[in-house]
């Protein structure tokens, strides 16, 4: 299984935010951000922030999909 966060860029279009946004919204560093855009995971408080400051739930912005879909 390997992780997509492909839900999070959409919901940042939904939410007409730009990713330098997000990382000003939530107090994320660049690297976590670099991370998010390469599909890598990052640690579970990370996550806690990005959902606190979207005001949204982890499924929101994450999955998990079959290397196949990757």
């Amino acid at each position: 299984m390997a992780i997509s966060y492909n839900r999070l860029w959409k919901l940042l279009i939904d939410k007409n935010l730009k990713r330098t946004d997000l990382k000003q919204l939530s107090g994320i560093s660049s690297n976590i951000l670099a991370k998010l855009g390469k599909n890598e995971p990052v640690a579970v408080d990370s996550l806690e922030k990005l959902c606190v400051s979207l005001n949204c739930n982890i499924e929101d912005i994450m999955e998990f999909v079959s290397e196949d879909d990757e």
